[in-house]
């Protein structure tokens, strides 16, 4: 029943009636049945991932087990040398991945951090305190500050009540509830002021209701549904791995079975043809592709984790530089989290305050100019009203500020004392004489205070429309006061709806002498001003918003604040442009899936949206084809978190689901983080491009290099254990030199790579292909030139081992970048690039003098005239590649 009834909506008396429940609560043998029948109130948790299901998912890749089925082949003729090397390649490729992705657990698991323990509840007609778990819909629990709520809770009584429901709706401050307030059905959740949820806590006030849903059946349950619902992906890197392995099998399976076709038909022995078969096959894969594609993941882990954000789930770290749409919750991501007084208005002139947050640096300005009191006695009088009518404070922790009490009592605490003014400083000149407290009914509260002489003072703040009623006069700019006509109402009223407008919430400010501290002596009282207070923008974030434009990126805020507010902090942000719109969580909800995508076109904003509202809009983005961030903090952020393509959560002050559910976390909290982390997953991006173009471009070479002899009718220019050397030590280390280059300077002013795009584009395999030939050519030319040499025919495969290895060198400066690699600071700008050519070609010198190396890979000592030779043959490609770059450039 708690699944489908509108009990925000439903009367109290009608909800108990529903529930078979009464005032005086349950008796405790009916709270047993009913435990029996629905069970305990605890949210459902799936266990975490266990560590045999993490490894196995590094085997799950078609590269990975093309290498599996190399080795195979391997052990199965024989060659157990390649077969161990093979075996290397997937230890370590495994491993990195396993070791990184070792913590990672499933969102559910975090739903039990939410749990309250204990529960006030009314058994049999008196209090018993009891273990929330046994909670059942119908009891009737109690309620008070301080305190989180154990269950979903219609209230039946509400005494000055308010909830903190940040984590579940996303609404930044303390929310007002009330038990006799009359709701739609439709109202959406964090509207709902005759209700409690599961999650939150009580700020203010005390209150008694019954318990309506338990559990899973709870809001946050539902959450926790809507998370497990949402099936991992693979991202696009693992895709692109995926169909690239794919690829290589058929290419390899042709380029073979075409070798072997041909040579049979030319009356081959059929050993030799196998051979050679095998030769191909090994030199077509490339070993190293999986685990320097994982190295680099794992580097640009390390390199995030220096700027501040935390990978949970190794390949995100490329899928980061594909992002096109970041959706970021508002409160604590877009803004700082910390309610902060800005503006100012009293006597008819208006002042603005420097400095965020609950730290007391800034100032108060006014035409361009610190204000200071002595010289403006009306203000004076507005922050003394801020400062007195208030039961908030600021304490200092461990070097930390925050608030203690309600978050906008606290930024009028804050303002005051940016101008001097202290509450016990005050207190003591105006000692206080009584209080009426804040209530949702009255919008207003009041304390009176002694003044000189005994008069009796009342100040009070409270919504403006509603101090507007208990006011006859207003302060002018000279500081005397003035009757308050209409004409001065609906000017102050244009005020307010201005300060509105600009998504402040307002706050308005009175005093008059008073005959007694009673709420019914509050009449006739003088209007002072208004105060003007936001959730203010976190530093760099408008600037980080700009560079996503500039870098082709969409920002979209999901908050669960009223439109105004969003609005006012969307234009605020630069979010907005002329066609853009905000949207609201109802339209959301009426819109198919078809139309919400069409209108996502130009949304820029939501507000009042729900869990449920931002896990849509997530994947409408998603089949729109968009690569999507989404970053949020709270627990209603946790399914669209798990359904983005990259979930960034906040470290700080993110809840435990959020975290849990997200793939990065960043540390700092920071926003301006996302920039860092999305700038070195494109960097990420751009150097698996170049060392793919660069290991394709190699293997090639091998291919045809084996190919191509074999056609003609030569000797096997190399052996499948020296392909298996190349592809293990010289294509590698240059090819984690390139893993490691540094960012270019335009990686930010560049679009998002295409997702859908294939990771070997046309104009990229037509490099491969050419700077392949160039290879091949320069590695059978030499070759034939052992060849013909009788003296020298004995080590004509060493003499292709070794220019096809110095080729594959030297064409590590043409995969370094679309720019020739002339210049020192060029060539030294990545010095690992310089350490791996000389590591290679000192491995090169071993694999030939080394004579147990030697033995194994079936080498000849060469003479340094031969060296040359070689040397000469394999610069060609390194010099053409870098002679048609500087053509193109100039």
């Amino acid at each position: 029943m708690a699944d489908v009834v509108p009990w925000h909506a439903t009367p109290p008396a009608e909800v108990l009636a529903q529930l078979e429940s009464r005032a005086e609560g349950l008796t405790a043998a009916e709270a047993r049945a009913l435990l029996a029948r629905l069970g305990p109130n605890a949210l459902p948790s799936a266990p975490p991932r266990s560590a045999v299901s993490i490894l196995i998912d590094q085997f799950k890749s078609v590269m990975v087990l093309l290498l599996i089925v190399a080795a195979a082949v391997a052990l199965a003729t024989g060659d157990v040398i390649d077969a161990i090397a093979i075996a290397v390649v997937l230890v370590i490729n495994s491993s990195i991945g396993f070791v990184t992705e070792l913590r990672a657990r499933r969102a559910m698991h975090a739903l039990l951090q939410l749990e309250v323990p204990r529960a006030t509840v009314v058994r049999d007609g008196g209090l018993r305190d009891i273990d929330a778990r046994e909670l059942v819909p119908g009891d009737i629990i109690e309620l008070e500050a301080g305190r989180g709520v154990p269950a979903d809770v219609r209230l039946l009584s509400a005494t000055e009540l308010s909830a903190t429901e940040a984590a579940l709706t996303g609404e930044s401050l303390p929310v007002p509830k009330r038990a006799d307030v009359v709701l739609a059905a439709d109202t959406s959740v964090s509207e709902r002021e005759t209700m409690v949820y599961k999650a939150t806590g009580i700020a203010t006030g005390r209150g008694r209701g019954v318990v309506v849903a338990t559990g899973r059946r709870t809001e946050v349950g539902r959450i926790g549904d809507l998370v497990q619902g949402v099936k991992e992906t693979k991202t696009p890197l693992e895709r692109h791995l995926d169909q690239l392995g794919h690829r290589l099998i058929w290419v390899t399976v042709a380029a073979v079975g075409a070798v072997i076709g041909v040579g049979l038909l030319r009356g081959e022995p059929l050993a030799r043809m196998v051979e050679l078969g095998i030769t191909l096959a090994v030199a077509a894969v490339p070993e190293g592709l999986v685990a320097i594609a994982t190295i680099t993941m794992a580097v640009g882990v390390r390199r995030m984790a220096r700027r501040h954000a935390s990978i949970r789930r190794l390949p995100v770290v490329e899928t980061l530089g594909a992002i096109t749409v970041v959706c970021t919750d508002k409160t604590g991501t877009l803004t700082t989290g910390e309610m902060t007084a800005t503006t100012l208005w009293v006597a008819g002139r208006e002042y603005s305050i420097t400095g965020a947050g609950y730290g007391a640096a800034g100032e108060i300005i006014a035409d361009g100019a610190s204000v200071t009191l002595p010289q403006d006695p009306s203000l004076e009088t507005l922050l003394r009203i801020a400062t007195l009518a208030n039961r908030a404070d600021v304490a200092n922790e461990n070097g930390k500020v925050r608030p203690i009490g309600d978050p906008t009592e606290a930024a009028l605490i804050v303002a005051a004392r940016k101008v001097g003014i202290e509450r016990n400083a005050l207190l003591r000149e105006w000692p206080e004489a009584g209080e009426i407290p804040f209530s949702s009914e009255r919008q207003h509260m009041a304390t009176f205070h002694r003044g000189a002489g005994g008069r009796l003072v009342a100040y009070v703040k409270g919504a403006p429309g509603r101090l507007l009623a208990l006011t006859d006069r207003m302060l002018t700019p000279g500081g005397v006061e003035s009757p308050l006509g209409d004409a001065e109402r609906a000017t102050l009223l244009t005020t307010n709806d201005t300060l509105a407008g600009r998504g402040l919430r307002v706050l308005a400010l009175a005093s008059g002498e008073v005959s007694a501290p009673r709420e019914d002596a509050l009449r006739g009282l003088g209007f002072v001003g208004f105060v003007g207070i936001v959730d203010p923008p976190a530093p760099q974030v408008k600037e980080t918003i700009a560079r996503f434009r500039d870098a082709g990126i969409r920002t979209v805020m999901l908050t669960g604040d009223q439109r105004l507010t969003a609005a006012a902090i969307a234009r605020e942000l630069g979010l907005l442009e002329r066609d853009d719109e905000v949207m609201d969580g109802r339209e959301i909800e009426r819109l198919s899936d078809i139309e919400l995508t069409t209108r996502l076109v130009t949304a820029r904003a939501m507000s009042r949206v729900s869990p449920a509202d931002k896990l849509r809009v997530v994947a409408a983005f998603q089949a729109s084809g968009a690569i999507v961030a989404m970053l949020g903090d709270g627990v209603n952020d946790a399914p669209a978190l798990k359904k983005a393509n990259v979930g960034i959560a906040m470290g700080g002050r993110g809840t435990d689901v959020a975290k849990e559910a997200a793939s990065v976390v960043l540390q700092d909290d920071r926003f301006e983080t996302i920039a860092a982390a999305i700038e070195e997953g494109r960097v990420i991006f751009a150097n698996i491009r170049k060392f793919v173009f660069y290991l394709f471009s190699c293997n090639l070479a091998e291919v045809l290099v084996v190919l191509v002899a074999g056609i003609v009718g030569l000797p096997i220019p190399l052996l499948p254990l020296q392909i298996l050397w190349l592809n293990l030590v010289t294509d590698t280390f240059p090819a984690l030199a390139l893993a490691l280059e540094p960012a270019e300077s335009d990686v930010m002013r560049r679009p998002p790579h295409d997702p859908k795009a294939a990771l070997l584009s046309r104009a990229m395999i037509g490099s491969i292909a050419f700077y392949g030939a160039l290879m091949t050519a320069a590695t059978l030319a030499a070759f034939l030139w052992a060849l013909v040499t009788p003296e020298r025919s004995d080590k004509a495969v060493t003499m292709s081992f070794l220019t096809l290895s110095l080729a594959q060198i030297f064409h590590l400066g043409n995969a370094r970048s679309s720019t020739p690699v002339l210049s020192w600071r060029a060539v030294v700008q990545n010095r690992y690039a310089l350490g791996a050519v000389a590591l290679t070609i000192g491995l090169q010198a071993l694999a030939l003098y080394l004579p147990a190396l030697a033995r194994i890979l079936r080498t000849r000592p060469l003479t340094a005239g031969e060296w040359l030779v070689a040397l000469g043959f394999a610069l060609v490609p390194a010099v053409v590649g870098q002679a048609l770059k500087l053509w193109r450039g100039r």
